[in-house]
């Protein structure tokens, strides 16, 4: 890998890891617990529509990582990596099919299918099915959250050019 692709890299990782943590320092937007918008997903959508899948994978990674360091709180660490991972998978495989003209839906999908990871690896950790009651409060707030991050990464793909995105 090219000094300059690491770079980069590293760059949209600082960028997705600082949008996380001021995302956290904000006030919750309902007193349900892991409900959050996930703004950090707007740099993997970015990096999805300017660059490659292995590119916004390795971001990913490395921001779910970095944060879960920085929380201290390595049990998140489980739940973000597999939420992360099947977000990922969904959003990368809708893409090529659908293209950024359809980044919300994709984001939405994407948001849905975050839930569903951090669902499978609750029901893992915990040994309980009672945790799938929490199921229709995630997929309406995955639905939201979804279609507002995937609003804000298709308004700055409109404003922004791929030179000045990515710039390799």
């Amino acid at each position: 890998m090219k000094t300059k692709h690491l770079t980069i890299l590293a760059m949209y990782t600082t960028i997705a890891l600082t949008i996380f943590v001021v995302e956290s320092l904000l006030p919750t937007l309902t007193p349900l617990p892991g409900i959050k918008l996930g703004l950090a997903n707007i740099v993997t959508l970015w990096l999805l529509i300017y660059a490659t899948k292995r590119d916004a994978l390795a971001v990913l990674l490395m921001r779910i990582v970095l944060a879960s360091l920085l929380a201290g709180q390595m049990i998140s660490f489980a739940y973000s990596l597999i939420g992360g991972l099947f977000c990922f998978l969904a959003m990368a495989a809708l893409f090529p099919l659908l293209g950024r003209k359809y980044i919300v839906f994709i984001s939405i999908a994407g948001a849905l299918f975050h839930n569903l990871g951090q669902i499978v690896t609750a029901v893992a950790i915990l040994r309980s099915l009672s945790i799938l009651a929490y199921l229709p409060v995630l997929t309406i707030s995955g639905i939201t959250a979804g279609a507002f991050t995937g609003f804000c990464a298709h308004f700055a793909s409109k404003k922004l050019r791929k030179d000045q995105v990515w710039p390799l």
